[in-house]
């Protein structure tokens, strides 16, 4: 149910990282990790299932309003999730030979 602006306390900005705030350029992320740096976390940071399920609620958003910045890697296994990372110039550069 909506509720009054006036109910609460304080407002805040609705700010959120820029990747290159976020990540660090020559590494690789899950979206696992990435939502605990959302949140202010170290990404291998032990949090509850439904923590991170609520976390997760953030990040993939985060990714797909993002994704012109970032590239995307295989998962190491099938069962793995894919990693995220900062594009950079020569991440893509052989991606026409496939």
């Amino acid at each position: 149910m909506p509720r009054a602006k006036e109910s609460f306390d304080r407002l805040h900005p609705c700010d959120f990282y820029t990747p290159e705030e976020l990540l660090v350029e020559d590494q690789m992320y899950t979206v696992y990790e990435i939502a605990r740096l959302l949140q202010g976390l170290e990404p291998d940071a032990e949090i509850d299932e439904e923590t991170e399920a609520v976390l997760l609620d953030w990040a993939i958003p985060w990714v797909m309003n993002n994704a012109d910045d970032l590239v995307v890697a295989e998962p190491p296994a099938d069962d793995a999730p894919g990693y995220y990372g900062l594009r950079r110039p020569t991440d893509l550069d052989d991606a026409d030979d496939e």
